[in-house]
């Protein structure tokens, strides 16, 4: 599946757990687990809890999703 194919929604990140996943509630009221997508894991971009970013998230597996951008 294509990055393209992902159904981006905005939320804010809850929890940092361990393995480099995190606890991202969606604007929907949804919890669901997320992990940094490959150009925030190669440009050193850092997610703490708080922050609100764009996750995109599978049609197949809605509870799990890539963090793909950090808001300011």
């Amino acid at each position: 599946m294509a990055k393209d194919d992902l159904v981006q929604l905005d939320g804010k990140v809850v929890d940092a757990l361990a393995g480099g996943l995190y606890k991202v509630l969606l604007d929907n009221n949804v919890e669901i687990q997320g992990k940094l997508c490959g150009k925030m894991r190669r440009f050193n971009i850092r997610v703490v809890v708080g922050d609100r970013v764009t996750v995109g998230v599978s049609p197949y597996d809605p509870t799990h999703g890539l963090i793909m951008y950090r808001h300011k």
